[in-house]
This record gives C-alpha cells, structure tokens and sequence, in this order.
C-alpha cells in the first residue's frame, strides 16, 4: 500500500471518527450476549460487529456530507476533510454507499428478521443528520438511533424481539441524549447566529447542562432495570456503579462555561461507560452458566 493509499484511508477514517465506534458496538455486543445468555456463535459476532460498523461508517459519512457547508462557516469544525479539501464529495457518497451495502449484507447474512428491520435501523442515523435543521430533539432523535444497537444485537442471535428488554434501549437513549446534548454546548452561539435547533442554542448552556444531568439519572435508572429485568447477578450492578462514576465524572469535569475538558469527557468517558456495561453483562451472564 503506497503512502498516498494510506494517507487517504487515514483520512476517511478520522473524517468519521472511525475510532468512536466504541461508543455504540458495546451496547449491540450486549443485546447479542443477552439474548445467547452469555453465549454467541464466531460467525454471528463477525457479522454483527461488521453491521455495525456499516451502519455507523455509513451514518457518519452521510452526516458529514450534509453538515459540509455549515462545517465550513464554524470556524471549529472548518478543517474537517470535506470542507478543508482533503476529501471529494464524491468519495464521501462512495462511503456512504459501500458501507451501507455492507450493512445490508452483513443482516442478510444473519437472519430474516434482522434484514426486514434494517431499511428502519439505517435510516434513523441518517435522518438525524437533518433534524438539527428543524428541531431541538435532534439529540433525542440520536438516542432512539443508537437505541437500536442492543435491539439489532439481540435479534441477530434470537431472530425475534421476543423477551428483548426495552428498557435496556431506554437507557441508551437517555445516555446518548445527554452526552449529545453537553457535546453541542462546543455549538451553542454557532448555532444560534444560524438558526440551527439544538438545547443549548435554545436553553442556554446552563440549563442544557441541567437537562442533560437528567437524562443521564434516567439513563443510569434504566440501566439498572436492565439488570433487573434479566435477573443479572452481583457483577453486573457493580460494573453499572462504575459507569455511574463515570457518568457522574462526566458532569464534573465539563461545566457551563467551561467546556476546555470536553473532549475529555465525551471521548474517553463514553467508551468507558459503555464497555463497562458490556463487559459487566458477559462477566455476570458467563458466572451464571459456571
């Protein structure tokens, strides 16, 4: 592979965040694990976690290719690929569809069920990408998209949602919501001056931060009821402390006003809170089955 080959994959791969792909596939290895009760086949978790990866490369492209010309005028986001040059338009749609192709195998590889829901789990991502445009739930809106994640897991092993634990998509939901909506603090004045609907160009980022508080008490509420619900053992409440530390860690360091560690925050603490509760799970699903 020739140095230019490698600096344009280097390139595609930060436009999208390749890397916060972590965010969102614990929580699909979650519903997977669930529903196998500890207990996932090589085959089925090598086509999972490629879905999730098209499904997410696809949804991020897309966001980026839409966003170009509003990432061009904020002067924080003016040096992404697409603005800065350094990625073709249509390349970027070359991603979009390849990835979204590969979404679509990887369900068809799995089973039916999943393949019928797939055409709703891509669309919602990509949808979002535009509801910044007309609305304040846009962070809502990426909840209920990343809420999916466990949903497709779990149907991937089962191929049904029978018995599948809704609060479990709840608590993404809240979570998502709340880190999206302290991530867009980084926007607020942005997005006022450009009549973009975000909470914090609407509420201020105080109250945004407030709001954003309680979405996470909810998602921690829910999380614990997952536990429940599935009558996971000791080691998974304890594994949900420790991401209600880090959530907690995330509201500690990040204030109104001072948003200097939010990369901090957003970046190292989800991946953290998110692996935990996987982690967490297996560990908990895999002592039972001892």
């Amino acid at each position: 592979m020739n140095g230019q080959l490698k600096q344009k994959i280097a390139t595609l791969l930060e436009m999208i965040k390749f890397k916060l792909t972590i965010f969102a596939m614990p929580f699909g290895l979650t519903g997977a694990f669930l529903a196998g009760q500890g207990k996932v086949g090589i085959v089925a978790l090598f086509w999972i976690i490629l879905a999730m990866v098209g499904a997410r490369t696809s949804a991020m492209s897309f966001n980026r290719i839409v966003d170009r010309k509003f990432d061009l005028k904020n002067p924080r986001t003016a040096d992404r690929a697409i603005p800065a040059g350094e990625v073709k338009l249509v390349e970027a749609w070359i991603m979009v569809l390849a990835f979204s192709a590969l979404f679509f195998l990887s369900c068809y590889q799995l089973n039916r069920l999943t393949f019928l829901i797939l055409p709703f789990v891509l669309a919602l991502p990509l949808v979002y990408s535009l509801t910044k445009r007309f609305t304040s739930l846009c962070h809502i809106v990426l909840g209920v998209a990343l809420g999916c994640a466990p949903m497709g897991g779990w149907v991937a092993v089962s191929g049904s949602l029978s018995g599948y634990p809704w609060v479990l998509s709840i608590g993404v939901l809240f979570w998502v919501a709340g880190f999206d909506t302290i991530y867009s603090c980084l926007d607020s004045d942005f997005d006022q001056n450009e009549n973009l609907y975000s909470l914090s160009a609407r509420l201020g980022q105080r109250r945004a931060f407030q709001l954003a508080g309680g979405f996470h008490v909810l998602a921690f509420l829910f999380f614990g009821l997952t536990g429940y619900v599935q009558q996971l053992n000791w080691v998974y409440f304890v594994g949900l402390l420790l991401a209600g530390g880090a959530l907690f860690n995330q509201h500690r360091i990040v204030r109104p006003g001072d948003l200097s560690r939010i990369h901090a925050s957003f970046f190292s603490m989800n991946g953290i809170i998110s692996m935990t509760i996987f982690i967490a799970t297996w560990l908990s699903l895999l002592l039972d089955r001892l």
